[in-house]
């Protein structure tokens, strides 16, 4: 009995695994079968679409030879642009997630219905929508150079903006330098505290850390550091002295001893130059020594200049010239002879002092003006002058020669020095010729001369007021001024003038002379000459 239930309970199982087996193997081989058949047809398509695309291509190629039709540019099917795309997609199933414009246009291609009409479409739009080579390399250079340009400015930008900061720590250190400064003038007088010792201490150091310093990158290294602990200790001053009232009468103190110092030192440079001006150099001295000497060795017949017969010749041309300077008198003798048309009708009447007579006489006796006529006269000659004027210019007590020089005064009294000559030109020893001067004399002065009594007054006459009503202007190019003080002269002026003057105190033989003047007058020097190597006169 129970091996009969056995048997019915495996025959029953049996039939349970191969009711449930079965319907499991028909579906899996069902399903196998399914696939490898889709897999053959999904092949075949792409097979079909790819040699259907080559049709399509040849197809328009041809019907456009055909038509006698332009063909497309041949750039739109080069390597590497459209058609190493449309490979891609063939090969591998996929286009690029990170393709170009390009690789789109590929994949629409094959998706249309194989006509002609649909491939020029294709064509076009590629044409249409793809820049050339030429067009992107174009495109490339204009944005390469936008960058470079932009660049540039940026450089431009932070060089500027360098240039502007780059004193600025200098800046900062004095300003510091002078707030602690003001909290030591607040401090009581003789006040040993902690805060006023270290502010003298902090601002010894931040002087040797600035020194003579102009820009930021002159500084020492440690200066930042100094500038921090001044920095620190200006704020432990500003929570002691908080009274504002007495920092601003202080600071106003502070100001006014800085303006009057400025003012002092300004006068003080006046004052130098004015006595620069009035001494003569080394140099100068050492000449007028070695001539003087020269000049007692001669004997007395070998003092006389040649061509005396024309001194008093009205008919010749006549200059003046005042001076005690033998070097500055040679110039104007030498740049007038220079330039004159006929310098054998020329006449320099010189005029100096008693002091200096030997030594102009011996330069003019050694350096002869040529076929000009010299002559060499001392003002204490003029016993006129010295009985009728020179009580009155000796009550001045000026230091300055040109109040009480005789030889200034001298120019106001020209037709009692010259009363045999109806014209004469005077040239002040400062003076540079540069161009024929005889046409002056062509100038009519209307019957005006100088025929009234002159003005005695202490110090020196006004030209202006003494000859009111009895000059004639000249023209600007005769004669311009400026060179002995004015920097600013224009240089075509100076070369257009007939005469340039070197009137100030900046004269072109002294070393406070202007530089860029002084060549138009040491071009008139003999520098070779052995008086002036001896005395050490150079350029």
């Amino acid at each position: 009995m129970k091996q009969n239930r056995r048997c019915t309970r495996i025959s029953i199982l049996s039939l349970l695994s191969v009711s449930v087996l079965l319907p499991i193997f028909l579906l899996s081989s069902t399903l196998r079968n399914f696939k490898s058949e889709a897999s053959e047809e999904y092949i075949e398509d792409l097979s079909t679409i790819k040699y259907r695309t080559d049709a399509l291509t040849l197809s328009s190629i041809e019907e456009k030879e055909g038509e006698s039709v332009e063909v497309p540019p041949l750039v739109v099917y080069k390597d590497g642009v459209l058609g190493s795309q449309v490979a891609d997609i063939s090969s591998n199933g996929s286009s690029r997630s990170d393709g170009s414009e390009n690789a789109r246009i590929g994949t629409d291609i094959p998706k249309r219905n194989g006509t002609n009409q649909d491939a020029k479409q294709d064509y076009q739009q590629v044409q249409l929508e793809k820049p050339s080579l030429q067009e992107q390399s174009e495109q490339a250079t204009v944005r390469g150079n936008r960058n470079i340009q932009a660049t540039v400015q940026g450089n431009r930008n932070i060089q500027a903006l360098t240039r502007r900061v780059s004193d600025e720590k200098v800046k900062a250190i004095k300003d510091q330098l002078i707030r602690a400064n003001a909290y030591l003038e607040l401090a009581p007088p003789g006040s040993k505290s902690q805060l006023v010792r270290e502010l003298r201490l902090r601002i010894r150091m931040l002087e040797r850390a600035v020194g003579e310093s102009s820009k930021d990158s002159d500084l020492s290294p440690g200066a930042l550091h100094r500038m921090r602990a001044m920095e620190a200790t200006l704020t432990k001053a500003s929570h002691v002295y908080t009274d504002c009232p007495a920092m601003v009468t202080k600071l106003r103190a502070m100001t006014y001893n800085l303006e009057e110092q400025a003012r002092a030192q300004k006068s003080q440079v006046q004052f130098l130059l004015q006595l620069a001006g009035r001494t003569t150099p080394k140099g100068l001295h050492c000449l007028s020594m070695r001539l003087t000497a020269e000049y007692f060795a001669l004997q007395p017949e070998e003092w006389q200049f040649p061509n005396q017969q024309k001194l008093h010749d009205p008919d010749l041309y006549h200059f003046a010239v005042f001076s005690d300077n033998v070097l500055a008198c040679a110039v104007v003798v030498n740049s007038t002879i220079s330039t004159s048309r006929e310098p054998e009708k020329l006449v320099f009447h010189v005029v100096t002092d008693s002091l200096n007579l030997p030594a102009m006489s011996m330069w003019f006796l050694l350096n002869p003006p040529g076929k000009s006529a010299m002559q060499i006269q001392s003002i204490d000659s003029f016993e006129w002058l010295s009985t009728k004027y020179n009580a009155t210019l000796r009550k001045e007590n000026s230091p300055d020669l040109r109040y009480t020089s005789a030889l200034n005064h001298l120019r106001f009294y020209l037709p009692d020095v010259f009363p045999m000559l109806n014209k004469i030109v005077l040239l002040d020893h400062d003076v540079v010729v540069q161009r024929d001067l005889t046409g002056l004399w062509n100038i009519s002065m209307e019957g005006k001369g100088d025929e009234r009594p002159l003005w005695k007054a202490g110090s020196l006459p006004l030209g202006w007021v003494t000859f009111y009503n009895h000059t004639m202007a000249l023209d600007r190019t005769w004669h311009v001024l400026g060179l002995g003080h004015d920097s600013g002269v224009r240089r075509v002026d100076i070369e257009q003038a007939a005469v340039i003057h070197f009137d100030g105190i900046m004269k072109p033989w002294l070393d406070t002379g202007l530089d860029k003047y002084k060549e138009y007058w040491r071009r008139h020097v003999n520098y070779g000459h052995p008086y002036l190597q001896q005395c050490n006169i150079q350029r």
